[in-house]
């Protein structure tokens, strides 16, 4: 399925702010010092190591918002492999606005596309199996829409986006109630016709009791293997089977045989390393 771009009123503002972080309070000093004002330059974005791409709509702007007279063209549009040393698009025109851009260009595509790139290595790690691998709210402030991009640029997808779109129970909330059914009775009694109930448990005794109250999903923590195996048994198709607890591209093969329906991960936003890009001056 073709990935659908965000919005560029979305990417704008998170492009802009970027940007004034690192003018300052008087430009691109360098730049203006040492490259005339008219030169033009004819460079390209080239990936220096093999992965997925991701965020080509944030760094185009980043470059466009300097100066619109900026030419891009993409050659590996997001969501695409790329291998090393690979083009993934040329950038042609005031040098001076490509230079004072590059970072912030860079910082956005490096970012995304590592994040695009450890999603699609465990999305084929578990390939064969009905699995999806999601991501969770463990982002980066104020990046939450752009990293979830990104994973879904890598052929993941998307738990849920923030606080106010579902309701999940967790530990400190059960806790906190007083237990299990009172948490999940106030959840049903407020929940609206649209706002699905996701309940995470430690053990199965826990999961048996939830069943009872009829939940949309449930978030099987840290559980063994034959803990996995036996819950999705024992839900039979009731609820939506969500496995979290770090999950990496090694454990999620076996975790996805156990027949879970989701296999959620935090470190493909919070901790996926960057994928090397560089951007290249061509002389002709």
């Amino acid at each position: 399925m073709k990935l659908a771009p965000l919005p560029t009123v979305m990417l704008e503002p998170l492009v802009r702010a970027a940007l004034l972080e690192d003018l300052g309070r008087a430009g691109d000093v360098t730049t203006d010092a040492v490259v005339p004002k008219e030169h033009q330059a004819r460079t390209v974005l080239a990936a220096r190591q093999s992965g997925v791409v991701a965020g080509l709509d944030l760094a185009m702007l980043a470059f466009r918002l300097i100066d619109p007279d900026v030419e891009i063209s993409v050659e590996r549009a997001d969501g695409s492999d790329v291998a090393k040393g690979e083009v993934i698009a040329s950038v042609v025109g005031p040098a001076r606005a490509i230079l004072t851009a590059e970072r912030t260009a860079l910082n956005f595509l490096c970012h995304l596309s590592g994040i695009a790139t450890a999603t699609a290595s465990i999305v084929a790690a578990v390939r064969g199996h009905g699995a999806k691998i999601v991501c969770t709210r463990k982002t980066t402030p104020g990046l939450r829409a752009v990293e979830k991009y990104a994973v879904r640029a890598g052929g993941g997808a998307n738990h849920r986006f923030g606080l106010d779109d579902a309701i999940l129970i967790k530990d400190n909330h059960i806790a906190i109630a007083g237990g299990i059914r009172t948490a999940l009775e106030r959840a049903r009694n407020s929940a609206g016709h649209l706002v699905k109930i996701e309940v995470e448990v430690d053990t199965l005794a826990q999961l048996e009791e939830v069943l009872g109250f009829a939940p949309d999903a449930v978030l099987l923590d840290n559980m063994s293997l034959d803990d996995l195996r036996r819950a999705v048994a024992i839900v039979g198709g009731r609820a939506i089977t969500e496995a979290s607890g770090t999950i990496t591209s090694d454990t999620a093969p076996a975790i996805a045989a156990t027949g879970v329906d989701l296999i959620s991960i935090g470190r493909l936003t919070h901790s996926a390393p960057i994928l090397d890009i560089g951007l290249d001056y061509r002389s002709s």
